[in-house]
């Protein structure tokens, strides 16, 4: 089975050598593909150094900085044209544990869509000031409200889709971003009648480098899911 980990990035030379080297240090057997927005801290330009270390160390550089979604659906098309079984979403500042990757894919195994859950045993956050938890939780708690999405950690990042599940979607009306962009997927693949099935992860805050999170993206997730849950009800999802 061909296992690939999405790493969109965007100024993540702080941490990419060592999320690169950690995944490549677990016994599972995974190819990582490195998504970088043109990043001008020299985050590309890392990569490429590491890919004469790393066979497996894959890299594109897209021109157009757009969102997290765009940037991940580049990257779905890019495996699932080398037909990856088992394609991963991972952010690069260890915000998801390395560790946790066999257990995303145990759990696909007997799933179409895993997920690395923050809140299906309570609340596993390290090292977030309290608001941003608050804020988190209770966005995931609403989303499951109004679109009734069977899982806890709507907004979760850290996921691993069977490639068939990848190609029951239209990318092509993948439209949101961020958190966004997060739910929207989970929405799309429940609405196929697809297996959902939750992981639980502790998840902590990054150490180096900025958090790419604004107002807008939040505001986008808001008033985006909304829209989701409209376009399902006159059928036009």
């Amino acid at each position: 089975m061909k296992k690939l980990v999405i790493i969109p990035t965007y100024n993540e030379k702080e941490n990419i050598e060592s999320i690169i080297s950690a995944i490549f240090s677990l016994d599972e057997d995974f190819h990582i593909l490195v998504v970088d927005d043109s990043s001008p801290d020299g985050t590309a330009e890392i990569v490429e150094k590491l890919q004469e270390k790393f066979d497996q160390l894959n890299l594109t550089i897209r021109k157009t900085k757009d969102g997290l979604g765009k940037a991940y659906i580049h990257g779905f098309r890019w495996a699932l044209e080398r037909d990856f079984d088992f394609i991963f979403e991972m952010d690069a500042d260890f915000s998801h544990n390395p560790k946790d990757l066999p257990q995303l894919y145990e759990a696909c195994k007997n799933a179409d869509m895993s997920v690395g859950s923050r809140y299906s045993q309570g609340v596993n956050v390290v090292n977030w000031p309290m608001g941003r938890v608050l804020l988190s939780y209770f966005a995931s708690k609403y989303v499951k409200f109004v679109l009734g999405i069977p899982v806890n950690d709507t907004t979760a990042g850290f996921v691993c889709y069977k490639k068939e599940t990848l190609r029951a979607l239209n990318l092509d009306k993948i439209k949101l971003k961020g958190y966004g962009f997060q739910v929207e997927m989970k929405f799309r693949v429940f609405k196929k009648r697809l297996k959902i099935v939750e992981v639980p992860i502790i998840f902590t805050n990054r150490i180096k480098g900025e958090s790419k999170m604004n107002g807008g993206i939040i505001g986008e997730a808001v008033f985006g899911i909304l829209k989701l849950k409209w376009k399902s009800w006159v059928g036009r999802l």
